[in-house]
């Protein structure tokens, strides 16, 4: 992975005032306790992904006697973010030692399987959800002050002593979120596979509206700005949160770097503090979100507070571009787009701005600032006419991107997006890209996501329902109980960070098919 982004000498300009309406906004979380259904074995088998059997009952928890080098497995029955509370015993002898265990926490069951010790990725291996306890004297009432996210949960007795053994009794979660997903009504469809690309995508944005929008509630934790754009699309056809929506619109433009660039992301917890990691893509969809939330919501107060921010976002990636009106190319991980390995992401970002563009002409026009309203459209204009003039290859008839021409599905999305050509041209460009499927493919949800909507804005209906099931459809057949972080169905175990036991699989910018199937197709 190419080296990230960062300015450890970042000088920071707050904004209190927004700081203040951002605090304002902060939800009171809901709070439900959840209890274990079933005890459960995790099986590995050839396949990457384990079988999962059932071993027995909940109600006979307490009959298990967990002795030096026992294990159980306790199933929740769906994905939760919350805190646990365990009450602990023993049985036989009078407890002579410590109780010494191990507890495991898994997204999927797959995390079960896996070692942490075997992990040598790039990120802390920190983010791996697993405690080793002691506790003196038994019975106890054990509350984990950590939040977890998971649906199974691994209890392994490291050691007892020879006279007595482990006792679990009770084990309990208390799950939180800004919304209740039982507030949501379905999608009502006849295909069962619609009801449950539905339902998974609404757990996975519920369990991502915390305090924030989180990009996961396993890691990273964190409001980022590309997933805060698809989770607030998709919050606006669902839960109808819009409070969470306008605290980080606030919070991403309360704290900025010293030339006004909004942060990719910002961390609330112990203070808030914009990240030093920076993404020109992401900084440009500041103004689309905003642009969004208006259209959403109608307050039309935050959209004028929030406006110059927009502006200068765009403003700053104006200096990117060259004299031939063609977004230069950055190093190390300047723009996002993907995580696809290798991918030139000059065209895609050259589509992004022009998206972008329009986003802040329609505010500038909104907010009757016709000067600004002429400038952006008058961005867009002249970038297009370059992006056709310099990018799109006359003989292929398809995007390249730098200086090596690269074919990606990338730059045809991002093009077809930002209308730099008509639906009929994008309809004709996507049929060439997927009958071409060159080598720089799509990993990521985010990047999915967008191809989606590129054939929904070609007109490509059956076509886009199809690519949910297969593609949403095939985190589904491998269990998901919320959208993954990255799926790739050429490569299931793949992770950008080096150990797919880190990877999220509870994501934001994955929780899109719920949008999608309400704006498009209900």
């Amino acid at each position: 992975m190419a080296e990230v982004s960062i300015d450890l000498n970042m000088v920071r300009v707050t904004n209190d005032a927004f700081v203040e309406k951002a605090e304002a906004c902060a939800p009171k979380l809901l709070e439900t306790v959840v209890r274990p259904v079933s005890i459960v074995d995790i099986v590995k088998t050839e396949n990457v992904y384990p079988d999962v059997n059932k071993k027995d009952d909940i109600e006979n928890l307490s009959s298990y006697h967990l002795a030096k080098g026992d294990k159980i497995c306790l199933d929740f029955g769906d994905h939760q973010v919350g805190y646990v509370t365990m009450k602990l015993n023993s049985v036989g002898s009078p407890q002579d030692a410590p109780a010494f265990f191990r507890l495991k926490f898994a997204e999927i069951a797959k995390e079960i399987t896996e070692d942490s010790k075997d992990y040598d990725g790039w990120i802390s291996r920190g983010w791996i959800q697993e405690e080793f306890i002691h506790v003196d004297v038994l019975p106890a009432e054990l509350k984990l002050p950590r939040r977890y996210a998971f649906r199974y949960m691994e209890i392994e007795a490291i050691d007892t002593s020879l006279k007595w053994q482990l006792v679990v009794e009770d084990v309990s979660c208390t799950s939180v979120s800004a919304v209740r997903i039982e507030d949501v009504e379905p999608v009502k469809s006849d295909d069962e596979m619609i009801r449950r690309l539905d339902r998974v995508s609404l757990r996975t944005l519920q369990n991502c509206m915390q305090s924030v929008f989180e990009d996961g509630p396993k890691r990273d934790r964190r409001l980022w700005l590309g997933d805060l754009r698809l989770q607030a699309l998709a919050n606006y056809e669902t839960f109808h949160n819009m409070d969470l929506v306008k605290r980080c619109l606030y919070l991403f433009a309360a704290q900025t770097k010293d030339n006004g660039q909004v942060s990719a992301c910002l961390f609330t917890e112990p203070k808030f503090i914009v990240d030093d990691t920076f993404l020109l893509d992401y900084s440009m969809f500041f103004g689309a979100t905003l642009c969004d939330y208006y259209e959403a919501s109608s307050d039309k107060k935050t959209l004028k507070d929030l406006s110059a921010c927009a502006y200068r976002q765009m403003e700053i990636a104006e200096e990117w571009f060259d004299e031939k009106n063609l977004l230069k190319n950055g190093e190390g991980f300047w723009g996002f787009i993907d995580w696809t390995d290798g991918l030139n992401k000059q065209s895609a970002m050259q589509g992004v701005y022009i998206y972008c563009a329009r986003k802040a002409q329609k505010i500038a026009e909104v907010l009757g600032d016709t000067e600004k309203a002429a400038y952006f459209a008058k961005e867009a204009k002249e970038k297009t006419e370059s992006a056709r003039k310099y990018l799109l290859n006359p003989e292929s008839g398809l995007f390249v991107s730098g200086e090596e021409k690269q074919l990606s599905y990338a730059s045809q999305v991002w093009m077809i997006l930002a209308g730099a050509v008509s639906a009929e041209e994008g309809a004709e460009i996507l049929d060439k890209v997927i009958a071409l499927n060159p080598e720089k493919g799509m990993v990521s949800p985010y990047m999915n996501h967008h191809f989606v909507e590129a054939l929904l804005k070609c007109g490509k209906k059956e076509q886009a329902m199809d690519y949910m099931k297969y593609y949403w459809g095939g985190m589904l057949s491998h269990g998901a109980d919320t959208f993954w972080e990255l799926y790739n169905p050429e490569n299931p175990a793949e992770s950008p960070y080096g150990g797919s036991i880190v990877n999220s699989y509870c994501h934001a910018w994955s929780c899109t098919p719920t949008y999608l199937l309400r704006k498009y197709f209900i």
